[in-house]
């Protein structure tokens, strides 16, 4: 299994996913990582510049980590196959473990403040502008 976490600074898990242009992929068995390397995309390959009928560089993940996400993009991920999770854990690696574990604290929409600011008139479909989901680890 392949589980990407947004980590724009490579050191915390990212708040805001539709900007995000760093993510950690974990290759993973049961309850084990094997490997993690960066993917790193371009500003026109964001979620948020991106168009969601198109295919993506994170399609092959099966599981996708952020701090934060609005309900379009969640629903966006979840077409694609990708379960969409939000958590304030800050740390990558600590993420993806109590995800194994089934232990991942996540984020509900009381808990989850998505309040971030947008350029007049920034025209997109990531659906950062509506409210957030909660989720829970397999």
């Amino acid at each position: 299994m392949k589980i990407a976490v947004s980590s724009q600074n490579q050191t915390n898990v990212t708040a805001h996913l539709g900007r995000c242009q760093k993510f950690w992929i974990y290759d993973v068995d049961d309850t084990t990582i094997q490997n993690k390397q960066v993917l790193q995309l371009t500003k026109d390959q964001s979620f948020h510049e991106s168009s969601p009928k198109d295919s993506h560089p994170l399609d092959t993940v099966q599981v996708l980590i952020s701090g934060s996400m609005g309900r379009g993009l969640a629903h966006r991920l979840e077409s694609k196959g990708i379960q969409p999770i939000i958590t304030s854990e800050t740390d990558p690696d600590k993420t993806v473990t109590a995800y194994l574990a089934g232990s991942l604290v996540v984020s509900t929409p009381e808990e989850h403040d998505h309040a971030h600011d947008h350029e007049a008139g920034n025209d997109h479909e990531c659906g950062c502008n509506q409210e957030t989901i909660p989720l829970t680890a397999k």
